[in-house]
């Protein structure tokens, strides 16, 4: 039960910290509708095995300049997702209905782009290399219900505090009209950039140091 409270809390404090990936399950929710922002929730469920195992025996042994080259890439493609989204609110629209095939294409780029926004923020990788790795291993030490319990505890609190704000903004996005679905597009742009700021403004400095 001490793993799976743990996990818990972390979870849920990453889950709703403000960062690239919240950001993005916002701005594909207003976009796509519901069905978009719950498959950005679910974004770590498919990239962070990589993370996790790559950061535990690679990650450890790597230079700081190559963690700070990921952190700049990650920054920079976040910076063209807010220019490209603060664009598109100066003349949005309520988005329609879509029929089924549209919808799930629509899915599927805002995916891919979550997927490419997780594995390229270097705090998932500083996560599970300097607290989220070793309470997992200490946690596996206790036996392997403890581990997965921990395990649980974090994703479930992670992906589940970003769909309930996904279903939060579903709901309002039809009833607030153009003019405020206007703004809260241009807020998750913004909400981007800061992300993108914050990316390069700690790994740049390393970088060029």
């Amino acid at each position: 039960m001490e793993e799976l409270a743990l996990g818990v809390a972390l979870g849920f404090s990453a889950g709703i910290s403000p960062g690239p990936l919240l950001a993005l399950v916002l701005s594909g929710t207003l976009r796509g509708g519901l069905g978009v922002g719950l498959r950005v929730a679910a974004v770590p469920l498919l990239t962070d095995l990589p993370v996790i195992v790559l950061a535990v025996t690679v990650l450890a042994v790597l230079p700081e300049r190559a963690i700070a080259v990921g952190g700049v890439l990650g920054g920079l493609f976040l910076a063209w997702l807010a220019v490209t989204t603060l664009r598109e609110a100066r003349t949005a629209e309520v988005p329609a209905a879509r029929d089924a095939r549209e919808e799930r294409a629509a899915g599927r780029r805002t995916l891919w782009q979550g997927a490419l926004v997780n594995l390229l923020s270097p705090h998932p990788w500083m996560f599970w290399l300097t607290t989220g790795a070793p309470l997992l291993v200490a946690a596996w030490r206790h036996g392997p219900p403890d581990a997965g319990g921990f395990l649980f505890g974090f994703y479930a609190l992670l992906v589940g505090s970003k769909a309930a704000l996904a279903v939060m903004v579903a709901r309002a996005r039809h009833r607030i009209g153009t003019r405020g679905y206007r703004l809260l597009l241009g807020g998750s742009g913004v909400l981007l950039l800061a992300a993108s700021g914050l990316l390069l403004a700690e790994f740049g400095s390393a970088l060029v140091a």
